[in-house]
């Protein structure tokens, strides 16, 4: 378990030493993923993220924000995210890489909102000049 967990934070990075499971309603609301966790052909996709990352020098990562509604409840997400699958293993659940059909969906609606957040950000900035 300990690997396990040391593998998963230089996978976060920006020194991430404690990890917070979260299962953010939009990616399942939104984006159409699975919340749903079984034990063998899971398909439930969630993010792990930074537990102490609003205590360090990170960003603000606006599209794990927006998909944890920080926008509605003011938590936001700082520093990086790590998309995972959850499986149900043993007494618990284990995170485990996304199968390949779930991560092309993924990655490609990802990209999109990296887009149309960047272009959000540039007409914001050019309104204010």
């Amino acid at each position: 378990m300990r690997e396990q967990n040391r593998a998963l934070y230089e996978l976060i990075g920006n020194g991430c030493d404690m990890i917070e499971h979260v299962m953010p309603v939009r990616l399942y609301n939104e984006l159409g993923h699975s919340n749903h966790v079984k034990r063998s052909n899971s398909k439930c996709v969630s993010m792990l993220i930074d537990e102490e990352g609003l205590l360090k020098d990170n960003e603000a990562n606006l599209i794990g924000s927006y998909l944890y509604g920080a926008d509605q409840h003011g938590q936001r997400i700082v520093g990086n995210v790590l998309f995972v699958t959850d499986v149900y293993e043993g007494d618990g659940i284990s995170f485990t890489g996304i199968e390949p059909e779930t991560f092309e969906k993924l990655h490609e609606q990802l990209k999109n909102m990296a887009v149309a957040m960047k272009a959000t950000v540039q007409s914001m900035k050019g309104a204010k000049a």
